[in-house]
């Protein structure tokens, strides 16, 4: 059997310095380290908006700015970023990106009113839109072959514990420190842990040792493609503003329509463009990238059902709805590893497996729910059954994440990054507005076990496609290589 991409000893294009097996240890560490921090913070303040506005006496505008004001930051940098990484050197924006999201965490710790809280928001998103891309990047940079599918594996125990774990963390510390105490602490915890991690960063990262001729950033196309991503998300993040903000939907597509017009132009010119559109020729990445954002599309959106679900249908607290999502949080940690090294020899088919499992938990979640209104079934079988969607999201992130990049040039790696990463941004803030008016829609009109029904109903769905994305890359491949990566 053939070789996959994913095997071989070096990337496309990788110049970068051999290390020993303890240097690259360090390196994942110094990455992993904030980029739980920063994914963390995505998901921590949903419990403590409640306890924010009671003591800052937030109007409901106010609030929801803490969690778009973040979201809206975060996704207009992600592609920016990673490209001035891969021309500039992504240890230093690594670096930066930690600095400004640990200065934004203090702001908004401190905060004395909700103003300033969202100026901190805005910043601590683009603190995090830095950072993130430069992971992806130096991991491909720096690891290889099966080592390459490990540290993926453990990149996406970091994504799957930080977005299940966030709300009991932040449950929990409104429950010991107090409402005020506890949800400032859910920013402050970041400033100690981003210290650290510039300090090792600054010890373990090593310096680019090759250093680029003429730096091109392409001003013109990094301004587009922020304005367009910003246009697109807008409708989704803010549609409390009226009908009319989603005429920047359309506004959005014809920005990335001339984006896309001028990359090429750029290109043409013999400069280097923001992101080069050779990059989408590499059917691994193309494929790996619309997989995951459709994924996102859906399986995002669960935690936010459940834990409304929970309150509002189950009459739970902050922290026991925060909770359901532990069991599925652990086993989504332990399969990620696992699930990165088998990749290498099952390829998507590896993927295909996760989506299966996350698919009979939905499936399992609804029957669950039934029963508990129905017959009297106990809460503790909901920690069962998003058990298995937390098995599915271990079995999707690393493995996907590994098929994505085996065949990407180490030149595009800090840009690719980005792409991939803003697909699920987007992913998140589309299958949020669609799932939660799913779900306040049917409410409107039956119960909560309805609306918990039809959300989820539509998840299914959307899981579907992005299996059958799957089945289609795995179709495309050669005779030679029936389900390798």
């Amino acid at each position: 059997m053939s070789t996959s991409s994913a095997d071989s000893p070096r990337s496309p294009g990788d110049d970068s310095p051999a290390l020993d097996p303890t240097e690259r240890r360090r390196i994942l560490w110094v990455l992993l380290v904030p980029l739980f921090m920063s994914l963390i913070s995505v998901s921590i303040v949903n419990v403590a908006l409640s306890s924010i506005q009671q003591e800052l006496e937030a109007s409901s505008s106010a609030l929801q700015w803490v969690l778009t004001g973040y979201a809206l930051a975060f996704g207009v940098l992600l592609v920016a970023s990673g490209r001035a990484g891969d021309v500039l050197g992504r240890r230093k924006l690594f670096i930066a990106g930690i600095a400004v999201f640990a200065g934004a965490s203090l702001l908004c710790g401190l905060a004395p009113n909700t103003t300033v809280l969202n100026i901190g928001r805005v910043i601590q998103g683009l603190g995090s839109g830095m950072l993130n891309p430069q992971t992806v990047g130096i991991i491909q940079e720096y690891f290889q072959g099966r080592e390459r599918a490990k540290a993926f594996g453990l990149f996406g125990s970091v994504v799957g514990v930080a977005v299940a774990i966030g709300p009991t963390l932040g449950g929990l510390l409104i429950q010991v420190l107090g409402p005020d105490a506890g949800w400032r602490s859910t920013f402050l915890l970041n400033v100690p842990i981003a210290a650290l991690a510039i300090v090792l960063a600054f010890m373990w990262l090593p310096r680019r040792s090759r250093r680029p001729g003429k730096v091109d950033l392409d001003p013109l196309g990094v301004v587009v493609f922020g304005i367009a991503v910003l246009a697109l998300l807008l409708p989704f993040v803010e549609s409390q503003w009226g009908p009319w903000i989603w005429l920047s939907l359309p506004a959005g597509v014809l920005l990335v329509y001339g984006w896309v017009r001028w990359e090429k132009r750029y290109k043409r010119a013999g400069r280097a463009p923001m992101v080069d559109l050779e990059l989408f020729r590499t059917a691994s990445f193309s494929y790996g990238a619309l997989l995951i954002s459709v994924y996102f599309l859906g399986v995002t959106s669960i935690w936010i059902v459940v834990a409304l679900y929970a309150q509002q249908g189950l009459g739970r607290t902050a922290l026991e709805a925060g909770t359901l999502g532990l069991p599925a949080s652990i086993l989504s940690a332990l399969i990620a590893p696992l699930s990165g090294r088998a990749v290498l020899r099952w390829g998507r088919s590896v993927v295909l497996a996760g989506m299966s499992l996350a698919l009979l938990g939905i499936v399992l979640s609804v029957l669950v729910a039934y029963g508990m209104s129905h017959w009297g079934w106990h809460i503790v079988l909901f920690y069962v059954s998003l058990a298995f969607i937390g098995a599915g999201q271990g079995a999707v992130m690393a493995p996907n994440q590994t098929l994505s990049f085996a065949d990407v040039p180490l030149r595009f790696a800090g840009a690719a990054g980005g792409v991939l990463q803003t697909g699920q941004r987007m992913g998140t803030a589309i299958g949020t507005a669609l799932i939660t008016a799913v779900a306040f829609g049917v409410l409107a009109r039956a119960d909560w076990d309805a609306a918990f029904t039809a959300s989820f109903a539509v998840i299914t769905v959307i899981v579907l496609i992005a299996m059958g994305i799957g089945i289609a890359d795995m179709r495309r491949r050669t005779p030679e290589e029936p389900s390798r990566g």
